[in-house]
């Protein structure tokens, strides 16, 4: 009696653009950074909640639970070996397309197969070196809960599929060079289309959530240990209040960076607007002189949300 089973999942498709040349330069040394990118991927994609299926060649097939998690992981795998590649030498450098899908799949065992299998693969090999290919899928669950821009390419010929499968790039890159290179590398100039809603993000941080946890987890302790040294050697003054306040804003920049579900620019002008509160209450002298930059940051919080509104309200027309 077969243990086959069927299940839907988002399947993650990554494979190693122009491995062959690589291999033919250097052998041991593109065995050697393999591991190493491939050891990278697998701790990240753990650590947005997918499992490493199977891994092949200079190919790698995993799958998550969540379809946001597996975009996300995606996005912070590309950052991350991007900032490998750069202290490496431009023939050198190992670049992994990465393809997402959100499909039904057979199961058998700890490996899955299907045509959810084949349109995450098919996806990968149209993503350009560095770049994530997304199925409309996938696009419909994430395209209001990430702070990435897409670029729409068209539908995707898949074998054994009529119709072909819609698809979209995400755009992690700066806006300028992302667009230029969709245009470049897809050769679909006449059917990109930039999604209405697109922000550039501020860059993503490549700190998995646990690591993450850990650093606040020590300035948390860090803050309590001041509190206590002040406490302890009272004079009079609480001097700590100044390392405390310093240590809570960076913790929130840590927490924004890693945010991918509000809007980074009004998160940030929120972050700007309790920093300068904070610095006036712990400076007070009876004045409230922040009402004022916190009038501009309102303002400027204002524009943006209507900014998004209208694009948002533009889509849905």
């Amino acid at each position: 009696m077969s243990d086959t089973r069927r299940k839907l999942t988002t399947i993650f498709s990554a494979d190693v653009q122009g491995y062959s040349k690589l291999m033919e330069a250097d052998e041991e040394g593109t065995l050697s950074t393999l591991k190493r990118y491939r050891d990278a991927m697998a701790r990240l994609i753990e650590a947005h909640g997918g499992r490493v299926i199977n891994t092949w060649g200079d190919g790698l097939l995993a799958e998550f639970p969540s379809v946001v998690e597996a975009v996300r992981a995606a996005i912070d795998v590309q950052n991350e070996l991007a900032g490998y590649n750069a202290n490496r030498a431009a023939e050198a450098r190992m670049l992994f397309r990465i393809g997402i899908n959100l499909g039904d799949v057979m199961v058998d065992g700890d490996d899955i197969y299907g045509d959810g299998v084949n349109i995450a693969a098919r996806l990968q090999t149209s993503a350009p070196p560095g770049g994530i290919v997304i199925s409309s899928t996938v696009y419909d669950q994430v395209r209001n809960k990430l702070a990435v821009g897409f670029e729409f390419l068209g539908q995707l010929p898949v074998k054994n599929i009529d119709e072909g499968v819609p698809s979209y790039a995400v755009r992690i890159g700066e806006r300028g060079e992302r667009h230029e290179a969709g245009k470049s590398q897809w050769g679909r100039q006449s059917t990109i289309q930039e999604a209405p809603d697109i922000q550039t993000p501020l860059p993503a941080t490549s700190m998995s959530p646990s690591a993450r946890n850990r650093v606040l987890c020590v300035f948390g302790v860090v803050a309590l240990g001041l509190l206590a040294i002040n406490l302890l050697s009272w004079g009079g003054e609480l001097w700590a209040r100044w390392p405390v306040f310093a240590l809570a804003v960076t913790a929130a920049l840590l927490w924004l960076r890693a945010n991918s579900v509000f809007d980074r620019t009004i998160t940030m002008l929120a972050l700007a607007g309790i920093t300068v509160v904070g610095v006036n209450l712990l400076s007070w002298h009876g004045e409230f002189w922040a009402r004022w930059p916190l009038l501009g940051l309102a303002i400027a919080a204002g524009i943006r949300w209507a900014a998004r509104h209208r694009a948002s309200e533009s889509r849905r027309g």
